[in-house]
């Protein structure tokens, strides 16, 4: 792995959001990671790219803690991960919104606000931060499937999550409505906040302080996307991935291809 900052097994990362030493996943008889390392710093904006079905959810699930897990060590913001400790601190967006059609977005916001213990502000916060003001008092059976994540999104915001993790909040999204959530993203990560961001679209490593790429439950690289150019020689994102598919696995790095950046895949789309 290049440029690799993971902790050693048992070390205390003092600077890391989270701190993952030998995860194991298992689906069934099938090992969807195995013996996974790696560490996610602070404050920053951290991507995780790479196909369809590479294990993108499932890592992110391990790391919030609704994921069953068949070994290692998982331990967010100092917390074993799903620790009631955590329940406040940590902020987590699907990729299905997770919101109800039948209230409007001021009334979803408010139920979970009051879920979470939140303050009342935070709806307002929220709404003001994800830019649906215009949309406050519309039913969310209403809003297009852009709209809909969000309000999912502006859910995750309250509160002041310590840490948030968002798998492909930003598929299907026009892009103009792209460019400004990653710059609320990285106003967050200035606040503080420590968010790992899931994408396939390759274009969108270069708006990410860090990058993780990942290829069948194994992180290919853990670097910068200044970085990832530099010691791959490619000329963008998508490139330097073909290049580390190549060095890692020679034989199928052209069978199975990874995302273009206007959304169209070229190889396995399986989940």
């Amino acid at each position: 792995m290049m440029n690799s900052s993971r902790p050693a097994p048992g070390d205390l990362v003092e600077d890391a959001a989270v701190v993952i030493d030998g995860l194991r996943v298992k689906r069934g008889r099938t090992t969807v990671l195995d013996g996974l390392d790696l560490h996610i710093p602070r404050g920053q904006v951290v991507g995780l790219l790479g196909p369809s079905g590479c294990g993108k959810t499932t890592l992110m699930r391990s790391i919030v803690g609704v994921q069953r897990v068949a070994g290692g060590r998982v331990e967010v913001l100092g917390q074993p991960a799903g620790s009631v400790a955590l329940r406040h601190r940590v902020g987590y967006v699907t990729q299905a919104a997770s919101v109800y059609d039948d209230l409007t977005v001021r009334q979803n916001l408010a139920y979970f606000r009051a879920v979470l213990g939140a303050g009342k502000a935070d709806v307002d916060r929220a709404i003001e931060a994800t830019d649906l003001g215009p949309n406050a008092g519309q039913l969310v059976s209403t809003l297009s499937g852009g709209q809909r994540s969000r309000v999912s999104l502006a859910a995750a915001l309250l509160g002041s999550p310590d840490l948030l993790v968002l798998d492909e909040p930003t598929v299907g999204l026009d892009p103009l409505l792209r460019v400004e959530l990653w710059g609320l993203f990285h106003r967050l990560a200035d606040g503080g906040t420590s968010l790992l961001i899931s994408s396939h679209v390759m274009d969108e490593a270069t708006r990410c302080d860090r990058l993780l790429l990942m290829r069948e439950g194994a992180i290919l690289a853990d670097t910068t996307p200044e970085e990832l150019l530099a010691e791959t020689g490619a000329a963008d994102a998508e490139g330097a991935f073909l290049t580390l598919l190549r060095r890692h696995h020679p034989r199928h790095a052209l069978a199975e291809g990874v995302e273009d950046a206007d959304g169209t895949e070229n190889g396995e789309d399986a989940r």
